[in-house]
């Protein structure tokens, strides 16, 4: 009798993992039979908002209705921790960026996700250079017109020059930072509420100079509002390639990109993972879109999940150094 009694056991054991077995093909087999939700955690109007958009159009024909709802607030924590919370099943999605990604772990005490383990990552997007750009009367009055300049003139006159940022912790202000790290010098960070009002200021004459987004400072450039000194990459911009990287100009370890990519809620099926993927991957690769990247000084960068898993990775590591030597904490 028992050893009947453990006959059936195992035939039970064997048909539930079966089942199991069968679940998930079937579930991705089936994904999406619902409307997606994809978060933006910043505000409407803004370039991951209008590029999540962009995309939710795209991708359509093959993942169906995508609603995009913005949920803005705490540098983008709250959205995205909505998404980190969510069902693991594909139907939540956030716009992640390296603000979020890589250098919210290391400004903020204490995060509502892990920024690892709570998501998967589906493509990355696209990585758009920041650079540095100084005020032209300043620049002309010292004959400043390369980093060199600006790094010679910082070593004659310590804690005389400023730099303004979008405010503490911005990338911006950890660029700068970086900035007197590399190049031994000694500059002033002056915060303000936003990249747009410490543009004014630097037009304005109020700062020096400044790292912005290539996306936001490129009408300033184009139109010699501002004179451009060096992108932040390790590559030259292909929106402005008579501009070089900070590296060329002879500050040694200096990459600081822009990114943003597709995530979902960490712990969904691989299977779902990657017809997100794929449909991402060809939505990136429509002109429509890739036109619409170009306007923000970048190219469309397309990956496998995998391998925008990585760029993670190698980005909290690498903002942790960045970080601790800006000081910026956030609480």
């Amino acid at each position: 009798m028992l050893s009947g009694l453990k006959t059936i056991s195992s035939v039970a054991v064997a048909a539930c993992f079966a089942l199991t077995a069968f679940a998930a093909p079937a579930a991705a087999e089936d994904f999406p039979s619902k409307p997606i939700q994809f978060i933006v955690p910043y505000s409407a109007g803004g370039p991951l908002d209008g590029m999540a958009r962009l995309l939710a159009e795209k991708v359509k024909p093959d993942l169906g209705t995508i609603v995009v709802e913005n949920k803005p607030g705490a540098g983008g924590n709250i959205g995205a921790s909505i998404a980190a919370k969510a069902k693991p099943d594909g139907y939540t999605l956030v716009m992640g960026a390296v603000a979020i990604n890589a250098i919210n772990p290391w400004l903020y005490e204490k995060l509502p996700f892990d920024p690892v383990k709570s998501f998967e990552p589906v493509t990355l997007v696209a990585s758009v250079p920041n650079i540095l750009i100084v005020n032209n009367e300043f620049a002309t009055a010292n004959k400043i017109n390369s980093v060199k300049d600006l790094v010679a003139y910082a070593k004659k006159n310590p804690n005389i020059l400023n730099f303004g940022s979008g405010g503490n912790g911005s990338a911006g202000h950890l660029a700068g930072e970086l900035l007197n790290v590399r190049a031994d010098v000694k500059t002033v960070h002056v915060p303000y509420a936003g990249a747009a009002p410490a543009k004014l200021a630097l037009l304005a004459g109020q700062i020096n100079f400044m790292f912005d987004n290539l996306a936001s400072a490129s009408s300033l450039i184009t139109e010699n509002k501002v004179k451009a000194l060096a992108v932040t990459t390790t590559e030259r911009s292909s929106a402005f390639p008579q501009v070089p990287t900070m590296q060329q100009e002879g500050i040694q370890n200096f990459d600081l990109g822009t990114w943003f990519g597709v995530f979902t809620t960490g712990g969904t099926p691989k299977a779902v993972v990657d017809k997100l993927n794929a449909a991402y991957v060809k939505a990136l690769q429509d002109p429509a879109v890739r036109k619409n990247l170009l306007t923000m000084g970048s190219d469309a960068k397309p990956t496998t999940s995998e391998e925008f898993g990585e760029l993670v990775k190698h980005d909290l590591a690498k903002y942790k150094e960045i970080v601790e030597v800006s000081g910026a904490k956030l609480f």
